[in-house]
């Protein structure tokens, strides 16, 4: 659980940096550049010797990570990015929904997490103006929801039947591949090569943003999605949007509304402890 934590503040710190550093860049090269330095910073502990059905590992990192970016992304350019966050609130339930799918079952324990988290951020980000947005942008949202949930959920089952591997690092430049497909033929279509300028400032980002949020991140998050229950894990997806709030004002001066925020916030964490309540004595009796 301590790694959902630690992520989410680290996914907290990179909506500021994106925002503030990367404004004007072609949005398939910004996710290529990230995946690409995630990829080439976990290749030398490829194993390929240990690993079985690569071609699944690089499926789901296809579209766990390359998918699911590049439609975030291009979110952007039909939505304000408060609507972006509003309409992230959804993950938690499409990662209960599918894991109570691939196990022939219905959790009512999970469903009522994720259904309680999203009432917790919905508080957080609603906004008045949401009648004017475009529907397509809310399409693109719900797109990268699914592809995250999806992979996590997929990732969660490949490794439990994985009894010969025995550390998740050996496995993610595969992982890491498959996205970096997928982001590099969107970026060759949509990005203006010759034209576009990268200034050393917006390197950096870059190199923070693809070596520690999406490489480090991303790791960690599929690292610690295999050691919590999946109602833990659809909570966790929720946590990092009023953490990324609150970031905001106190490291980038934004503005927010403090009531909502800690409201929201207490009602997300009150999801996890309902969680883990119930967990508990589920396995207690």
């Amino acid at each position: 659980m301590g790694y959902l934590i630690f992520v989410s503040l680290l996914w907290g710190f990179s909506f500021g940096l994106i925002k503030n550093q990367l404004t004007g860049l072609d949005a398939n090269f910004v996710a290529f550049v990230r995946l690409s330095l995630a990829f080439l910073f976990f290749l030398p502990a490829l194993k390929l010797k240990n690993i079985r059905h690569k071609k699944i590992l690089l499926l789901i990192g296809a579209v766990q990570f390359g998918i699911m970016y590049s439609a975030y992304i291009f979110s952007y350019q039909f939505l304000q990015a408060y609507q972006v966050a509003l309409f992230t609130i959804f993950t938690p339930l499409y990662v209960s929904l599918l894991n109570d799918f691939l196990q022939r079952r219905f959790n009512t324990v999970h469903f009522t997490a994720a259904i309680i988290s999203i009432i917790g951020t919905a508080i957080v980000v609603w906004n008045q103006s949401l009648d004017r947005v475009l529907w397509f942008g809310f399409a693109l949202v719900q797109l990268s929801n699914l592809c995250f949930a999806v992979g996590q959920i997929y990732y969660r089952k490949y490794r439990g039947k994985q009894t010969r591997l025995q550390n998740e690092i050996q496995v993610f430049a595969l992982l890491y591949l498959g996205a970096v497909f997928v982001t590099g033929s969107a970026a060759l279509v949509t990005t203006d090569w010759t034209g576009m300028t990268v200034s050393t400032s917006q390197w950096l980002t870059l190199a923070y943003l693809g070596i520690i949020a999406s490489g480090i991140g991303f790791f960690l998050w599929n690292f610690g999605a295999t050691r919590v229950n999946a109602g833990a894990l659809a909570v966790f997806n929720n946590l990092k949007i009023p953490l990324a709030i609150l970031i905001a004002l106190l490291v980038f001066k934004e503005h927010a509304n403090i009531w909502r925020l800690l409201v929201g916030g207490g009602i997300i964490i009150g999801a996890l402890w309902f969680n883990e309540r119930k967990e508990r004595l589920t396995n207690t009796n």
